[in-house]
């Protein structure tokens, strides 16, 4: 799994940069802008997919539930969507298709994990050790989907037309926009500009926001 950020305790998370990292602020800078962009008129710009506050040197980190539940699902249901086109699951081939529902059957593992933990509450606190860890799952699995995806594709895009593979395409670039999403909010310094909104993304991988 990817190594994940870990803020430092007693850190302002996404709110304040050190004035001796001037290219760490302008990263920061530039992921607030995107997500300014992809986030404008959908539902985690209303239900609020990670608040931050600060009370003296504590920061508290809450991140919605039902959001990382989504980003998960939207996932699972990329891989569906793109091993279910015929011709794209042939070119791709067997060992591959089998790395990719390898990476999604424990991308399923890890969401169950985190449903567990987080129980029947609609936020959990990001600095809690254990929510932390199954967040971080959640996300380092959903990366790995993603990138197996993106490899597949891309390796079956020499025998399959895009006209083919239009469908996976569009699946791959949704799945890309919400690990971008769940990257910014938690503060994963590498981020990958976004093709669509966040709302737009869901709509495409039929997850429910």
């Amino acid at each position: 799994m990817n190594d994940l950020f870990q803020p430092p305790s007693g850190a302002v998370f996404l709110l304040e940069a050190s004035v001796t990292d001037l290219n760490s602020l302008t990263a920061r800078q530039t992921r607030r802008g995107f997500l300014g962009t992809i986030l404008a008129g959908s539902a985690i710009g209303m239900l609020g997919a990670c608040t931050v506050t600060k009370s003296g040197n504590v920061t508290t980190i809450t991140v919605n539930v039902a959001k990382v539940k989504a980003y998960g699902q939207a996932g699972i249901n990329a891989v569906s969507t793109v091993l279910s086109i015929a011709a794209v699951a042939s070119a791709i081939g067997a060992p591959a298709v089998a790395v990719i529902e390898t990476a999604s059957v424990a991308l399923s593992a890890a969401l169950s994990a985190f449903s567990t933990a987080a129980g029947s509450s609609v936020t959990v606190n990001y600095d809690d050790t254990t929510m932390k860890s199954a967040i971080n799952s959640v996300l380092a699995d959903l990366q790995t989907v993603a990138a197996d995806l993106s490899s597949a594709i891309t390796g079956a895009s020499s025998t399959v037309s895009s006209s083919v593979l239009s469908d996976a395409n569009t699946a791959l670039s949704a799945l890309k926009t919400i690990v971008s999403v769940f990257e910014g909010i938690l503060g994963v310094v590498s981020m990958s500009e976004p093709a669509m909104t966040e709302a737009q993304a869901l709509r495409i991988l039929k997850v429910a926001a």
